[in-house]
């Protein structure tokens, strides 16, 4: 990175960076139950968990393909429980995101992550986040339960916007949020096709990227995709980032 840039603004990505899933099996089946029960499931929770993940399959081809998310009303109505009483769907289309996510894993903050935020924040940095994912409550609630609300001037997500990484206009909705340039931001992220092409494409000024414990394989760089800095724990991010002022 270049130590003479001053930059004005941080973007954090989510998944498998400033958060991280736990496999953890029996809250994991905590919510398959809740999900089914919550959805007035007639078959038993785990049939009914096998058969939303199947209808999501082709849901997830589109959103990829098209670089599109849906919101929670249209992803339960028109993708995942078209067949189920639509007046009940649309009115625990919310929970039903959430806890379809839970069923992934427990989602906490990566080690180091919150001393970053508030580590940023003290040394002047304007902080968002821009995330691909389903669920428009999550994340909200998540950052007001733990306090984290009032360190972020920014919260971009795809399933809120309708965009998803790699699409770089994803990026420009973010930089205008927060007032400001591409060229003076930061994006922190741990995918390199995903976050690093359309971070690039929108001319965010640096990236570095978080080699993140969820990853199971080496990450291959491109002279296209090739970020600025890589860290292995959190922590050095605020070794790249000096105060302000």
């Amino acid at each position: 990175m270049d130590q003479n840039k001053r930059y004005k603004a941080v973007f954090f990505d989510l998944g498998g960076t400033l958060r991280i899933a736990l496999l953890e099996e029996p809250y994991m089946k905590h919510a398959r139950r809740k999900m089914a029960e919550i959805a007035g499931s007639s078959v038993p929770y785990e049939e009914f968990y096998q058969m939303i993940e199947a209808r999501y399959e082709p849901y997830r081809k589109w959103a990829l393909g098209e670089n599109k998310e849906s919101g929670d009303e249209e992803l339960w109505c028109k993708w995942l429980l078209p067949d189920y009483d639509q007046t009940r769907v649309k009115q625990v289309c919310h929970e039903l995101s959430f806890q379809y996510r839970q069923c992934k894993g427990r989602r906490v903050v990566v080690d180091g992550g919150v001393e970053v935020i508030k580590g940023l924040h003290a040394r002047g940095y304007k902080l968002g986040i821009i995330s691909n994912l389903i669920g428009e409550n999550e994340v909200p609630d998540w950052l007001e339960e733990d306090g984290l609300d009032q360190y972020f001037d920014s919260v971009i997500l795809s399933s809120v916007c309708h965009l998803r990484k790699p699409c770089a206009e994803i990026y420009k909705i973010a930089c205008a949020d927060l007032g400001v340039a591409p060229e003076d931001c930061v994006s922190v992220a741990d995918n390199v096709k995903r976050d690093l092409a359309g971070a690039i494409e929108a001319g965010i000024g640096a990236n570095i990227l978080f080699e993140s414990p969820e990853k199971k394989h080496p990450v291959v760089f491109t002279e296209e995709t090739r970020p600025d800095a890589v860290v292995k724990d959190f922590r050095e991010i605020l070794d790249l980032l000096p105060p302000l002022c």
